[in-house]
């Protein structure tokens, strides 16, 4: 297989919308339709400057020095025309002044990923599954991101592929590959192939993950020639970035609805975010909603404490006043763990308020999510 050979048969998206009116669409309202659903067209018209951003007509918006690049797809931009500059989806991809302020322990490295990394773009801190990190391009780029030491430079190539296949097999007790970057889905269907099929030929490895948030922002990659080739290698899990119930659009629907419906087990990752989406009745709808398309709550990530983001992150408490609100009022399987990936390396540790009260040789004291106690027989 020619990793660079882009099928164009079937590249048509699977989630096209009847004719739009001009006025949802305003300064794209003249872009032909078939050019509105080519993903690619999407990304190589994505808004890259602040000059591109004024032509939405932000209100507030100022211009800033920048350090991060910025990208935002045409779709995805849609969202944003004629909102406050504090609008929440405003908020998560247009750079602020305050992005250049550096706080006390932040780092463009804060969970020592390059520590971790045994090959260039492979990350392996836990026993029995790594982090490859394939591409540094995304379709959109989040001001918070993790990775923005890294993003929309020089990304990672695929040269080393061969050499992670090593690594793996040299490795058994890995049985779990997630794929992320930048976004594996912003790399062409036959690139992305290559990828998966060389994973795919390690015996040990079980399960393969896509970290993406490409359904969000570029709902018209999710194509019908993407979907049949991913499907050749279940178990194939996708994890999606989501921030805000706004993105919960029918064409992010409809993307997601023909993931489910082709077998892919869908989660969502969310990062909790000062003025975006702090708020209990927001994540409350954001989670009935990601539930509603079949997509189960993951993680609600505090914010990973990355250069210049001390606006974005909230008291660690506020994530656990989030959870405990949700908790008995939702699902249990709709509520997310909430977690700090710790900096330094330390992994994922899970956040959450005691509702052990007390304890004695006869029982537990227990606190349920309406602050009623109760107390649980422990004696034999």
């Amino acid at each position: 297989m020619n990793m660079n050979t882009e099928t164009k048969k079937n590249e048509t998206s699977a989630n096209e919308e009847p004719e739009e009116p001009p006025s949802k669409r305003s300064i794209f309202k003249d872009v032909p339709e078939e050019w509105w659903h080519d993903w690619r067209w999407q990304m190589r018209n994505r808004l890259t400057t602040i000059e591109d951003i004024k032509q939405l007509d932000i209100k507030g918006l100022e211009e800033t020095d920048y350090v991060f690049p910025i990208a935002i797809t045409p779709y995805y931009a849609t969202l944003l025309q004629n909102k406050d500059i504090n609008y929440p989806l405003c908020k998560a991809v247009i750079p602020s002044k305050y992005e250049l302020e550096i706080s006390r322990g932040e780092d463009g490295d804060p969970l020592n990923e390059e520590h971790d990394s045994p090959i260039p773009g492979l990350v392996h801190r836990y026993p029995d599954r790594v982090l490859y990190l394939i591409t540094g391009t995304c379709a959109s780029y989040c001001r918070y991101c993790t990775r923005s030491r890294s993003v929309g430079h020089a990304g990672y190539n695929l040269s080393n592929i061969d050499a992670v296949v090593e690594y793996l097999k040299a490795n058994p007790k890995i049985r779990d590959i997630i794929i992320s970057g930048g976004d594996p889905l912003t790399m062409t269907t036959g690139a992305l192939e290559f990828v998966l099929d060389k994973i795919r030929s390690v015996p040990t490895i079980e399960i393969i993950r896509i970290g993406t948030k490409v359904p969000v922002v570029l709902p018209q990659r999710i194509t019908i020639d993407l979907v049949e080739m991913l499907k050749k290698y279940h178990p194939l899990y996708i994890n999606i970035h989501f921030t805000h119930p706004d993105e919960l659009t029918p064409e992010v629907k409809a993307a997601c609805a023909y993931l489910a419906d082709n077998g892919f087990p869908l989660g969502s990752q969310t990062v909790l975010l000062k003025g975006i989406n702090d708020d209990s009745e927001m994540m409350k709808k954001l989670m009935l909603g990601l539930l509603k398309m079949r997509i189960k709550p993951y993680y609600l990530y505090q914010c990973d404490p990355i250069t210049g983001s001390k606006h974005f992150r909230t008291p660690v408490e506020k994530g656990i006043e989030i959870i405990d609100e949700l908790q008995g009022y939702i699902s249990g399987f709709g509520v997310p763990k909430f977690v700090i990936d710790a900096p330094k390396g330390g992994g994922k540790i899970p956040i959450s308020s005691n509702r052990i009260l007390a304890r004695d040789r006869d029982c537990i004291k227990l606190r349920n999510y309406k602050n009623l106690d109760y107390e649980y027989p422990v004696g034999g």
